[in-house]
Parts: C-alpha cells; sequence; structure tokens
C-alpha cells in the first residue's frame, strides 16, 4: 500500500494584538529561525528542500503574508511599480495599464496603481503615500506637474518613467509621442481636404489636451489662416454627451465653420450621434475629426477619422525601459517616441 508523507505544523501563539501572523509566527509553527523562513520564502537555494517544503506548509496553514514595506525596508528593495494614471473610466489609460502589467507580472513585479483626477494635489498625496512604500520603479502620466510633486519624484532616488508625452530633458526617462506634432498633423489633414474654417474643441484641459490645440494652431498659422483659429475650451470632463451639446455650440456660435477637431473620440462620437439626431451632414457640411483612436470609432456613421496612438506599446516599452532603470543596465533609448498615425475614414 503506498505510503503518504505528511508535514505536521504547531499551533503558535498569537504574536500581537492585531492578531496579524507574523515571520516570527511562522518560524515558531516550524520550528526554525525567522531568517530560515525569509530565505525559504524568497526561494534561496541555500535552504533545504525539506525545510522549505515545512516553511511552505506552515505559511500556508497559518495564511502568512508577506510584509512588502517590511520587506523593502530590510533589503532596500521592492517587488512593486507604483503607476500613477489621471483616470479609471479612459479606455486610453485601461489599455495602457494593461500593457506595462503584462509586461511587468513575468519578471516579479506587481503594481500599485493612483488615479490622481487630472488634480495636483491628488497626485502629490498619492506619491507620498506610494513612496512612502519604497516602491522599485515609478511611471507616471506626462510631464507637468506641481513643484512639490516634481520635487518628491527627484528626491525619493527611485527610477521613474514619464508616459504619453516625450521629454528630452537630460536625466529624464520617457515613453510616448509629441501631442502638438500630433494635433498638428490632423488638423493638416483637414486643410488638405479643402476645410478653410477650423475649429478645435476640447474638454478636460490637461497639458496633453493643450498641446493638441497649439498643433492645430500651428497648422492655421503656416497655411495663413491665423485669423480663423476658432477654440471652444471647456474645463468639465470629456463626454459623448458634451461632444453633442458642443457640435450644436459651434454651428450656432460660429455657423461658417466647416470642420471640427474635437481633443478626444468621445466627443467626436457624441458630435457624430448628435449630427445624426439634427440632421447635419458629415462631411458635406462640417467634417469631424477626433483623437486617439478608441473603440467605436470606427463603427460610427459615419466612421471616424482620428490619431490613432500607441497606448499598449507606450505600455510596453515604458515597462522594459523601467526594469533596465531598476536593474542598473543602460537605457540606449532615453526618451523614446513611438510617433502616431494619422487614420483617414468617412467622416473627414
Amino acid at each position: 500500500m503506498p505510503s503518504s508523507k505528511t508535514t505536521s505544523v504547531a499551533s503558535p501563539r498569537r504574536a500581537r494584538a492585531t492578531g496579524r501572523v507574523t515571520l516570527a509566527d511562522v518560524a515558531q509553527a516550524a520550528g526554525v529561525s525567522p531568517i530560515t523562513v525569509s530565505r525559504a520564502l524568497r526561494g534561496e537555494r541555500a535552504v533545504a528542500p525539506e525545510l522549505c517544503e515545512r516553511v511552505q506548509a506552515a505559511a500556508t496553514a497559518l495564511g502568512y503574508v508577506p510584509d512588502p514595506a517590511a520587506r523593502a525596508l530590510a533589503s532596500s528593495r521592492s517587488s512593486h511599480v507604483a503607476v500613477l494614471i489621471p483616470k479609471l473610466s479612459n479606455t486610453l489609460f485601461v489599455e495602457l495599464l494593461d500593457a506595462v502589467q503584462i509586461s511587468l507580472v513575468p519578471a516579479g513585479y506587481q503594481t500599485l496603481i493612483g488615479v490622481t483626477h487630472y488634480d495636483a494635489a491628488e497626485e502629490e498625496a498619492v506619491l507620498r503615500s506610494f513612496l512612502a512604500h519604497r516602491p522599485a520603479g515609478l511611471i507616471v502620466t506626462g510631464h507637468d506637474r506641481s513643484p512639490a510633486a516634481a520635487a518628491l519624484i527627484e528626491g525619493s532616488g527611485v527610477p521613474c518613467v514619464h508616459v504619453m508625452e516625450i521629454e528630452a530633458e537630460p536625466g529624464s526617462y520617457s515613453v510616448g509621442f509629441s501631442q502638438r506634432a500630433a494635433g498638428r498633423a490632423i488638423t493638416q489633414h483637414l486643410l488638405d481636404s479643402g476645410r478653410r474654417h477650423v475649429a478645435y474643441v476640447a474638454a478636460q484641459l490637461d497639458p496633453r489636451t493643450l498641446e493638441r490645440g497649439e498643433g492645430y494652431v500651428d497648422a492655421l498659422v503656416q497655411a495663413g489662416l491665423a485669423d480663423r483659429v476658432t477654440k471652444v475650451l471647456i474645463a468639465e470632463p470629456s463626454s459623448m454627451a458634451l461632444g453633442g451639446a458642443l457640435l450644436e455650440r459651434v454651428l450656432r456660435e460660429a455657423p461658417e465653420t466647416d470642420a471640427i477637431f474635437f481633443c478626444n473620440d468621445d466627443l467626436a462620437q457624441g458630435a457624430l450621434l448628435a449630427a445624426l439626431r439634427l440632421g447635419v451632414a458629415v462631411p458635406g457640411r462640417v467634417a469631424v475629426v477626433g483623437f486617439n483612436d478608441l473603440p467605436g470609432s470606427d463603427q460610427m456613421v459615419p466612421t471616424l477619422t482620428t490619431v490613432a496612438t500607441p497606448r499598449r506599446e507606450i505600455g510596453v516599452q515604458a515597462a522594459q525601459m523601467l526594469m533596465k532603470l531598476m536593474r542598473g543596465q543602460p537605457v540606449e533609448t532615453p526618451n523614446l517616441d513611438l510617433g502616431f498615425q494619422v487614420v483617414r475614414r468617412a467622416s473627414a
């Protein structure tokens, strides 16, 4: 009859009033020293297989969860990467996060996700909280932040990669593309198609949105149309409902407008739905373009002309760049420009 091997685990006394299981509790249950437990759980080869088995059985039976902060303090290293994004409801950042996660996890890293809601004070608070845990690295959105937030990043000594924008400043690391150049390119497409009264409509008004607007102005100035710059800038969050309302506003207040560049696809999608409802011909009466090529843009009626941005590739490349920095390896291209693509469809 085959024999089975079992590992017994002694029940430890509660070490602390909180009831949290500690490394010492696991050591007591397994009948070994705390340092042996630490080495066994890290998978060090110097620990005998039978001891590793005993320690793992004790940890499992007690429900022990390692304290990452304590481990980071003890080793000056961490397995966590803090990622700060403006919003979780934005598909763009969800795709970027997914790419970062897929790249980091196989290398033994986990992500701490912080949402700043485009608020400087909130970003400072998130940074203070995360940096207290000594993360191995940081990924942050863009370069525009408060002096206090910039000082927190600089003073932490934690490797940091900026995403969605590129920055040629010495000592910086970034993965993204030129928002200004992309805004200029999509506006130039409208001008090349014969449009001469182009409006730029934007919401949220984060730094990247404003840079796209600067690119819009660049294109009009270069075409000799500086006197026809028309901007509608709304600070409230971007949405499809807002896009529909802004289409109506532009056509009412500036009826000569023959093309509208919306700063984001959700605004442009809402504008196309409003145009269908109101009987406004697109692109006959007014051409409509967006930005980011979000899901659904290729299914609109008419299909939406937009700028495709490489957010998944940005996430992958940012994670790979950060891993090199965390390992002390050289980075060949500190500020990596992944470019963009104007996607020409039926709306313009």
